[in-house]
């Protein structure tokens, strides 16, 4: 397997296998100590930890999650994810209450690599169509199932 498949191999794996679950242990195999997340909440911390608070906040948010890895594409020690999340809204959202409502919202997200660990992440969500499921802005919501 070459360096390139083995990141793409550990970014389906994290989206597919451990942000689902929750897996903490499978996060720290994947991901440096000293991460830069670039992107992330203000409250959140650098590093390992504001990365595993963050999947541990989203399955606080969200029951029944799971990512939809649509295209992954890879170059040297860059990997681009083309994934949607799904899941229910069943917890606080940034504020939001719980709606009950399905979800599926497509984003971006980009893992760079060393030594098969991520060392630098970043993303860029489709936060208007969640905000249109959860009925917080009006417009018509795009349907959860069709988002790509």
């Amino acid at each position: 397997m070459t360096e390139i498949e083995r990141n793409k191999a550990i970014a389906r794996r994290t989206w597919e296998e451990i942000f689902p679950t929750g897996d903490v242990a499978g996060l720290a195999e994947v991901t440096d100590p000293d991460v830069v997340s670039r992107g992330k909440r203000p409250d959140e911390p650098s590093g390992f930890e504001g990365v595993k608070r963050t999947m541990l906040w989203l399955a606080t948010a969200f029951s029944d999650q799971r990512w939809e890895v649509k295209d992954l594409i890879a170059e040297d020690d860059l990997v681009a994810c083309h994934v949607v999340h799904h899941g229910r809204h069943t917890g606080d959202l940034m504020d939001i209450p719980s709606t009950g409502r399905t979800v599926a919202y497509p984003y971006v997200h980009f893992f760079r690599f060393r030594d098969g660990k991520v060392i630098e992440q970043w993303s860029v969500r489709d936060d208007m169509t969640l905000m249109r499921q959860l009925g917080v802005v009006p417009g018509r919501p795009e349907p959860a199932a069709a988002a790509r």
